[in-house]
């Protein structure tokens, strides 16, 4: 069992760059992601060769150019309202303006060019919500089929305090016929104050790691089960950035679920306590 996890990254908070994962720093192929916060009238400038990009405001109101076309963008929280997502395919500059201050995510993964720069709007973006009992969340697909891109899957989750998310586990790291696809969970937490705890792991490696998550930080995915549970006085939302194998419509292509775990998914309240179990 792993004594000293690595795979979580902690958000330095201030201006600037507040969480950089690079393929190299996170010791995989395909994503990257940031979380970038600028105060009023600060910019931030990228292109990325061979890379299609997908920028989510956090909190804020931007313009937000990529390629030829300009775009407002704004969102008082990622708890009040869906985000407006800006796709830019490879090469197109990019420049994000803030306009009274701005916090953003930005992730890439490498793409053949195949989209246009565009807007996606919540109206386009399904939403559902899963499971039951005590892994009951909302799920948005906010860039996922049949949103268009080529590698990048995007999600933001919503569990209510003390619960959890990814129950029944599952992985997709291609291990027992599971596509793969590298992921990062962005945490935020309502109040902030709270924490919320991520755990990964792969039997066959002898791999098991509890993340411990605050507000802001990033949990890292290079492999094995994985299932977020947020503490009893915090609501959790996460941003999701995947990548990996899978291209356009396969994005669609479920994880593999732990097997040991999958018989909840019939009877959310099986089995299920009332209090006092024992009593004098």
């Amino acid at each position: 069992m792993s004594s000293d996890p690595v795979d979580i990254v902690r958000n330095t908070g201030g201006p600037g760059v507040r969480v950089e994962i690079t393929p190299e720093s996170a010791g995989w192929t395909y994503l990257s992601f940031s979380v970038v916060s600028l105060g009023d009238g600060e910019s931030h400038s990228d292109v990325r060769e061979g890379q299609e990009t997908a920028i989510v405001p956090l909190a804020g109101k931007a313009s937000i150019t990529a390629g030829a076309e300009t775009f407002t963008v704004s969102r008082e929280s990622v708890f009040t309202e869906m985000p407006h997502i800006v796709y830019a395919p490879p090469g197109a500059p990019m420049t994000v303006v803030a306009d009274g201050g701005f916090e953003f995510a930005i992730g890439s993964a490498p793409a053949e060019g195949k989209y246009p720069v565009r807007l996606i709007e919540p109206s386009m973006m399904k939403s559902e919500v899963r499971g039951g009992g005590a892994a009951r969340r909302q799920v948005n697909h906010v860039l996922a089929p049949p949103i268009d891109a080529e590698r990048l899957i995007l999600y933001e989750v919503y569990v209510p305090r003390g619960t959890w998310s990814g129950w029944a586990p599952h992985r997709h790291d291609g291990v027992e016929g599971s596509p793969y696809l590298e992921e990062t969970y962005f945490f935020r937490l309502d109040p902030g104050d709270g924490f919320a705890m991520h755990r990964n792991w792969a039997p066959e490696d002898d791999m098991d790691e509890i993340l411990l998550a605050h507000d802001g930080d990033v949990a890292l995915v290079p492999k094995g089960y994985h299932s977020s549970v947020a503490c009893p006085s915090s609501h959790m939302m996460f941003l999701n950035y995947l990548a990996g194998e899978l291209v356009d419509k396969d994005r669609i292509t479920p994880p593999c679920f732990h097997e040991a775990y999958t018989w909840i998914q019939d009877d959310w309240e099986k089995d299920s306590w009332t209090l006092p179990v024992t009593a004098p």
